[in-house]
């Protein structure tokens, strides 16, 4: 072996492919792409490189941080009293104390439960790993002195330090650690299921929850036509469980395209102010030219092929999406049901109850689960059938499955040529000369250029996989991001480890295996020649040190994660080389909403790395304990005062990741079978072999003790009449389950363009072809501001109160001075808040409380739980059975929702004011005495009973409220939902 170069992995010489050429060459590659691979210069490179550079931006972090909070501490500056982070001194390491001196009890208030679940599993990888680096300092001297021993081995500490040549007694070590290590991963994991429950039972019984209005609301899906009603939702959940409790149902109703107009007026207000920016940069003095734009093809036979006013043609789009929202809010059908809707209970237990009995019943084929927050839903995947879903998951998993495998050649070639740069000076004969000039300085370079280019990479892969999960049915944000992680971690383990690790090892197999098949052996003969498993396993060790180097370098990424040097290196960008609009400048002042799919697949897919090379090499364990003691501080950080979690799942994502982490280790117990067979008897093997069953049955166990205390607040109905009439959790005003879970569309305050306050004094006269019309002259701009009908103007005679004169015409945008760039104003819009922090705990505005009193109606586009009904008498008429239906309109509905009122601009306020303060005779006289719409009056009735008559009518009925002589409920003669009755029309006589 003096004679020839060696390869410091495996010891052996390799086959010279630069004596090869053309197609030989490339397979000759493949079949040895880390021959003479990393050398010590290149470990030690990586090393110095990836520590040097974190700690150079840790101490730079520390220096800046002190002078710009808004990019380093904007939760500090945004969230209220309960959830704002402890204060931070101006020092360098003031951060430091605050960070390592605040509990968990403080964290659940601070960042909510999925923050502090994140931070308690980066723990617990944490912990992992430092106890198992005990067993790789066993397992290192082990494989060094026994491979000593082989006179054939090459003496390299690379070498000596896998387990190629250890053979013998020595491999009854790596038998002994493999039960150890398994038995340090079920303790933690089961110390941390036990935690995790404790965390969610917290969160179950806490005050925030209880008051919620998702905490008592159960959500119907796949509803059967005959039973798409009010009272078809009741009668479903009926058939579960009966409960003490009676919810109020709302059937959801179509709202057509009124999604995709609302997103396409979005659309076309960012394309708006994105034109503005730029041509309004410097306003006194504009450019010659007004901006152009080429029209959608769409709408091209109204504008012609060429192009046309870029302002114009987006304003008069707005304009008629405008108008068109309006037709079709107006114009929603409450007759036309979908076929899902939602019931909430006044108690919680009920609703748990109901929602635990539903896990194994399906009345009728429905669906019945506990609702998400409002804001977790994705309206548009609702209405889908069982069987579209299921066709849109097997579409997204076939290109799922399309991705992986078309990642297999550019992985390889990543394989072959970055992970050693000598392959690619064999076949690139002109980057030979400078290798071979400069071997020290590309032995640096590939140190550290070929983990960091995959890390680049698998910043790409999450976009792409998050794209396509968009469209695969998920009916909640939560689950799509948990189904991303999933899918995500699948992929980077088979294509980034299995293959990656393994493809060589299996070409070299396959080719001995064709060779010895032409020298005559037989299929099986050849196969059994091959040595797969030799092969298998010295291939494993000859990768070793490229995954030494990629998990060094992953310090780099958590340094640079808490610099936020993407954030700062993009904000930067856009302010210098573009005209950034206000609203994109007030988005840059907001927290950043933390990705929990990306963050959990990366420490998924290192702590199985690390797992699986424990034996391959036993250096990889305490590097990645490192990492992962280091990034626990970092994120901390960052989710105490830098990110927040943009829909809280209350800890959903446990399941997921304690069973990959189970899968983790089964995979690492498969990796230690191989390599004690290659080189040890079937005895050790068979002792392994125990070893994934045990981790199975200890998934089940777990699952079986805790995920329903997780997923329930109570399994049994509490049917005590003591407790049904002074205990349990209970609210008295539950009937906001109709607005609250209405779809969004259907009362979302429209965007108004954003304009900086600099080009007020011009912006009036931009919009040269709107402001003509007489129609829009009538309106208060854009958005809903104006949409209600209002009474003749005494200011301007002949002109409603919402005409807007020329003066006036800067009041079409919004004017935002550069005094309010700043999230801080906007906190409490959904159009900037939906992405940093939807639900609004972090502001101390949540929108999913149960207020004390509602005026909002039972039904979409239905019934009022305010209307006269509630102190008049209930008398039937010709088509009802008894008590008032009072119809409510579109507008009334968005007025209702507290998103709505919350969002009210001051346009709108100051527009009803006049309405008020104007004596109009068409408003205060003429219909002072009519009859409210949609009311029928009855005679010679009053309606008995307030809250307390309603109680003890409740308690007389009991579980028998509405069943009698087999009729209908409440004695009335069942008919078919499509009469437009629901339940409210046979609860009237009792005041419900």
């Amino acid at each position: 072996m003096s004679g020839e170069p060696v390869n410091e992995v495996s010891g052996q010489a390799p086959p010279d492919c630069s004596t090869k050429s053309g197609s030989d060459q490339l397979l000759c590659l493949i079949a040895n792409p880390f021959a003479s691979s990393v050398k010590q210069t290149a470990i030690f490179s990586a090393l110095g490189y990836s520590i040097g550079l974190m700690i150079g931006i840790t101490v730079i972090f520390s220096i800046v941080r002190p002078h710009n909070s808004v990019v380093y501490a904007p939760k500090l500056k945004y969230a209220d009293e309960k959830h704002a982070p402890p204060r931070i001194g101006k020092g360098m390491l003031a951060w430091f104390w605050p960070v390592a001196t605040i509990g968990e009890n403080e964290l659940i208030d601070k960042i909510g439960i999925d923050g502090t679940v994140f931070l308690r599993f980066t723990k617990m990888c944490r912990n992992i790993f430092l106890c198992i680096t005990i067993i790789a300092v066993v397992l290192l001297p082990t494989n060094v002195i026994s491979s000593s021993k082989d006179a054939t081995a090459y003496k390299s500490f690379w070498v000596t330090s896998t387990p190629q040549y250890v053979t013998g007694a020595a491999l009854w070590v790596h038998v002994v650690c493999a039960w150890a290590i398994n038995v340090i991963v079920a303790f933690f994991l089961w110390r941390n299921y036990v935690a995790v429950t404790r965390l969610r039972r917290r969160y179950l019984e806490s005050a925030e929850y209880l008051k919620s209005l998702h905490s008592r609301t159960l959500m119907f899906t796949d509803i059967p036509a005959s039973s798409r009603s009010d009272e078809g939702i009741l009668r479903l959940a009926d058939q579960v469980e009966h409960t003490a409790g009676l919810p109020r149902a709302a059937i959801a109703r179509n709202v057509k395209e009124l999604p995709d107009l609302i997103e396409e007026h979005r659309e076309m207000i960012k394309a708006l102010e994105i034109v503005l920016a730029k041509y309004l940069k410097n306003p006194d003095k504009l450019p010659l030219n007004r901006p152009t734009m080429t029209p959608s093809r769409k709408y091209k036979k109204n504008n012609g092929s060429g192009k046309v006013d870029a302002i114009d043609y987006l304003t008069e789009r707005i304009s008629e999406l405008e108008t068109e929202i309006k037709h079709v809010r107006e114009s929603i059908d409450k007759r036309n049901a979908m076929p899902f809707g939602f019931a909430s209970y006044e108690r919680i237990e009920d609703a748990h109850t109901v929602a635990y009995a539903a896990k194994s019943k399906h009345p009728q084929g429905t669906t019945i689960r506990l609702a998400p927050r409002p804001n977790d839903l994705i309206w548009k995947n609702l209405p889908l059938s069982k069987s579209q879903r299921n066709w849109k998951r097997m579409v997204n998993n076939f290109w799922i499955i399309i991705l992986t495998l078309i990642w297999i050649a550019p992985n390889a070639l990543i394989a072959i040529f970055l992970t050693n740069l000598l392959n690619l000076a064999n076949v690139w004969h002109g980057f030979q000369h400078s290798f071979n000039a400069h071997h020290t300085f590309w032995s640096v370079v590939q140190g550290i250029a070929s983990p960091a280019l995959s890390s680049l990479v698998y910043l790409v892969l999450p976009i792409i996989f998050r794209r396509l999960s968009i469209h695969a049915g998920d009916r909640t944000k939560t689950s799509r991001e948990r189904h991303v992680a999933t899918k995500l971690y699948a992929f980077f383990v088979f294509n980034n480890l299995i293959v990656f690790s393994a493809f060589s090892a299996i070409f070299t197999f396959v080719s001995q295996v064709i060779s010895n098949r032409q020298g005559g052996d037989g299929v099986w003969k050849a196969i059994v020649n091959g040595g797969f498993v030799w092969n298998m396993m010295t291939g494993l060790c000859e990768v070793t040190p490229y995954w030494l180097t990629w998990l060094l370098q992953r310090q780099l990424g958590a340094a640079a994660d808490l610099a936020q040097i993407l954030n700062l290196t993009w904000g930067w960008y856009m302010r210098t080389f573009h005209s950034p609009t206000p609203r994109q400048t007030i988005e840059w002042t907001a927290p950043p909403p933390f990705d929990y799919a990306v963050y959990y697949n990366y420490f998924l897919f290192y702590s199985t790395v690390a797992l699986c090379f424990v034996s391959l090499q036993p250096l990889v364990i305490p590097v990645t304990a490192f990492y992962f003691a280091i990034d626990y501080w970092l994120k901390k950080y960052l989710l105490l005062y830098v990110l927040v979690t943009k829909t809280e799942s209350g800890g959903q994502y446990w399941r997921i990741l304690f069973n990959r982490f189970i899968f983790a280790i089964i995979l690492a117990d498969c990796t230690m079978a191989l390599i004690i067979k290659a080189n040890g008897t079937y005895v050790m093997v068979a002792l392994i072999a125990p070893l994934p069953i045990l981790m199975l049955a200890f998934k089940w166990f777990c699952a079986r003790s805790y995920d329903d205390q997780n997923e329930f607040y109570t399994k049994a109905t509490l049917k005590d009449p003591e407790h049904l009439a002074d205990g349990g959790h209970k609210t008295h005003h539950n009937n906001q389950v109709s607005s609250k879970f209405g779809h969004p569309a259907l009362y979302d305050r429209l965007w108004t363009p954003m304009v900086h306050a600099k080009a007020q004094h011009i912006v009036g006269d931009l919009l040269r072809g709107r402001l003509n019309r007489e129609d829009v002259q009538q309106g208060a701009g854009y958005s809903d501001r104006g949409i209600d009908l209002e009474p003749m103007s005494q200011q301007y005679p002949g002109k409603t109160t919402r005409f807007v004169p020329d003066t006036k015409k800067k009041e079409l945008f919004e004017i935002v001075p550069e005094s309010q760039l700043d999230f801080g104003y906007y906190r409490d819009r959904t159009d900037f808040a939906e992405e940093h922090g939807g639900d609004g705990n972090l502001y101390g505005r949540p929108e999913d409380l149960i207020s004390e009193r509602s005026s909002t109606p039972r039904s979409f586009m239905g019934r009022s739980s305010d209307s006269p009904s509630s102190s008049r008498a209930s008398s039937p008429g010709p088509d009802a059975g008894g008590g008032y239906i009072r119809t409510v309109s579109p507008q009334q509905l968005r007025e209702m929702h507290p998103a709505y009122r919350d969002q009210a601009s001051h346009g709108m306020n100051e527009r009803r004011q006049m309405y008020r303060s104007e004596n109009n005779e068409s408003a205060s006289n003429l219909l002072s005495g009519a009859q409210p719409a949609g009311i029928v009056e009855p005679e010679g009735e009053e309606m008995v009973g307030g809250e307390d008559d309603i109680e003890r009518e409740q308690q007389t009925y009991g579980l028998d409220r509405w069943r009698t002589g087999g009729v209908g409920y409440t004695g009335v003669p069942a008919q078919e939902p499509d009469q437009g009755l629901d339940y409210d029309y046979y609860r009237g006589r009792r005041g419900i």
